[in-house]
């Protein structure tokens, strides 16, 4: 459904997006994440006609983005991050703006916006400007207004970004219906969500996409190194300083802060390796209390931040 190859796009001696080539199937829904600036709404904006490439192809539906762009914004629904909405506007009012612009009239139009304040959750606010709603109604509406003409595409640039716990789930489960009959695409810097809803992840980093992958292939990836979660009783700073002169520890961070004088960490080492024979000796010749120790099970967080860090480390070296 959608195609990129070799996508690039720079600013002046920066490069936002290089050399991104991915695709996705029809009915897929996809998670694009990675740092701030990492590129992700560059890419999406590219995708959407809203700004031009320097390098590569890309085509939605199979048409081309840069030379067939009034073809591509038929197929795809577009929710920024940034929604501008007319907040001026009844709910009503806007949708059915929105519905004339991308062609709807006449009864084709009215079935349209009832059926998009049906699906989006909207029926107690249509009388009311779209000023008056909430962030997450906004949201809603949004949403509705990405949806109005049917496009069998959906790119979403932070859909939850700014809403309450309550809100977040809202909306994710509008994703996963939608997803039902349209490819999505979408944006997040809540990886809870992805694992949650996303039947394929895109991870960019520095502009280039460092993974792409089912949540079960990412984790493939962390295969070559164990995780554990360790709490000990002892000096703070002096810990961190023993743990980071551990040749076979490949990263550590403190999780949380016990009392006065335990923490907890998570700790990164060489698969194989005897770690936990290794933090206890650690722990006895230091004379501090192992108050816990045990392994830890691999999210996407821990995916996520193994990636995009090798990446930064990488570009580093070369610079």
């Amino acid at each position: 459904m959608i195609e990129v190859s070799n996508l690039t796009k720079r600013y002046g001696a920066t490069i936002a997006v290089d050399n991104v080539s991915f695709s996705t199937n029809s009915g897929e829904i996809v998670g694009f994440i990675g740092p701030n600036g990492a590129g992700k709404s560059t890419t999406m904006r590219i995708l959407t006609c809203y700004l031009p490439a320097d390098g590569g192809t890309a085509t939605v539906d199979g048409f081309d983005v840069f030379e067939e762009s009034i073809e591509v914004r038929k197929r795809i629904g577009y929710l920024p991050e940034s929604t501008a909405l007319y907040t001026d506007m009844g709910v009503i009012d806007y949708l059915k703006f929105v519905a004339q612009v991308r062609g709807l009239s006449g009864q084709d139009l009215r079935r349209r916006v009832t059926e998009m304040i049906d699906i989006c959750g909207l029926e107690k606010m249509v009388h009311k400007d779209v000023g008056e709603l909430s962030k997450g109604y906004r949201q809603r509406v949004g949403l509705a207004q990405a949806l109005i003409h049917d496009p069998p595409v959906l790119v979403l640039d932070e859909p939850t970004s700014g809403l309450d716990p309550y809100q977040i789930i809202e909306i994710r489960n509008l994703i996963k219906e939608f997803g039902k009959e349209k490819t999505i695409i979408f944006s997040t810097h809540i990886l809870s969500q992805v694992a949650a809803t996303c039947d394929r992840v895109l991870i960019i980093s520095n502009g280039k996409l460092v993974a792409n992958g089912t949540p079960d292939e990412l984790q493939q990836r962390t295969q070559d190194r164990q995780y554990l979660e360790v709490a000990f009783q002892g000096d703070h700073t002096e810990i961190e300083t023993k743990l980071d002169q551990l040749s076979f520890v490949q990263d550590f961070k403190q999780i949380q802060s016990l009392d006065e004088t335990a923490s907890s960490y998570e700790v990164v080492s060489e698969k194989g390796h005897q770690t936990c024979d290794e933090l206890s000796r650690m722990a006895y010749e230091n004379q501090w209390s192992l108050v816990s120790l045990q392994p830890k099970a691999v999210d996407l967080e821990d995916i996520f931040l193994q990636l995009t860090q090798s990446e930064t480390q990488l570009e580093g070296v070369s610079s």
